[in-house]
Parts: structure tokens; sequence; C-alpha cells
């Protein structure tokens, strides 16, 4: 896994200071082999709970800028302090369903344990890129969107865990910029706008 592709990346942006958010993709180096980890949210969060996703959250007042803000989430979902976080880059901005426009950023992590969060986080979870960008871990599928239209929506499989959404649209795009990876140019199926999502 090269970061220096996101260290070279120019990503868009999307202005709406109204609802900023941000999230730390956090890189760990775990004897030799990268691994990228992911919280799996608390089911009593009112948004996304249970879904695989980066530390992170919206902006308060007192951060200074939104990278500010994705590494005090990340102290306070994970227990990462700021100083341990090596920021490299970040990539495109992204509208959620919720409509947080969301800024996220790419760092190296040291390898050591973290503590989640016990009402905002559930599981903290390190899934290996290796495993992350074997194409038999991954599949699409297009559909319809209430707000947005037609969008493909990116699955990854590694273990019991399901990283898709937002996180996967950002772990897509991470991935490409970091590995031979690729999304392949065309979705696994096409999909009704009511069909059945990962819980």
């Amino acid at each position: 896994m090269d970061l220096t592709g996101v260290a070279r990346y120019t990503p868009s942006a999307i202005a709406d200071p109204a609802k900023e958010a941000a999230v730390l993709a956090p890189i760990i180096d775990q004897d030799g082999e990268p691994v990228i980890l992911f919280t799996k949210r608390s089911e009593q969060l009112g948004d996304h709970p249970g879904q695989m996703s980066f530390p992170g959250g919206g902006r308060e007042p007192s951060d200074a800028d939104l990278q500010a803000t994705a590494l005090r989430e990340a102290d306070e979902e994970i227990g990462l302090r700021p100083d341990e976080s090596e920021v490299v880059g970040r990539i495109d901005d992204i509208e959620t369903v919720t409509r947080y426009i969301v800024r996220p950023f790419v760092g190296r992590i040291p390898d050591r344990e973290y503590t989640p969060d016990e009402y905002e986080v559930a599981e903290i979870v390190r899934l290996p890129v290796a495993e992350l960008t074997d194409r038999t871990n991954y599949e699409s599928e297009h559909r319809e969107h209430p707000h947005y239209g037609p969008i493909r929506i990116h699955f990854f499989h590694v273990a019991d865990y399901t990283v898709w959404g937002a996180t996967g649209r950002m772990l897509a795009q991470l991935l490409e910029l970091t590995t031979d990876w690729e999304i392949p140019p065309e979705a696994d199926r096409v999909v009704d706008a009511d069909a059945d999502l990962p819980v």
C-alpha cells in the first residue's frame, strides 16, 4: 500500500459549512502488512447504527479545521491521540444520505490496542488491505437513490464484516489511489430502489 498516491492527490471539495464533518481513514503497519482500522457503529446511534465506518463526526465550533475534527473524533471514539496520527493527505469530499459533507483524511497510526467509546463504537475492527483488494470479496450494484438518482454502491466483505455506503465509497477511492486495485467498469447487478441493503 503506497500512501504517496494520497499525498499527491488533489481532492475535490464540497462547500456546505452548515453540515461539515470529517473522518480519519487509519492505516496500520501490522507485522509488515497494511491493515485499515474501522469502527462498527453502536446500535444505539441515530444515524447508520451497526454500520462499518471510519472514526469521525461533525465539526464542532472549537475545531480549528476539518482535520482537527477528524483527529478529535478519532480520539473520542477509539482513544487515538491527535499527536499519534501522521496525516498524509485526504481524498474527495462526499455527501452522505444524512446530508453531511464529509471530508476524509488518511493517516498512519501506531500498531497498538485502541479503546472503543462505549456509547458510539460497538467494535474496533482491523481489515487487511490484502483481503479488501481481493476481487472475490468485492461486489457492487447500481440502484436509484431518492436524492441523487442512479448511484453505485460498493460492498467489501471480509470475515463477518461488510463495508458499504459512504465508507465503501471512500474505501474504494482510497484503494484505487494506494494499491493496484481498481473499481470494475461494470456493477455486478442493477437493483430496485427499495431492494434490501445490509443491516
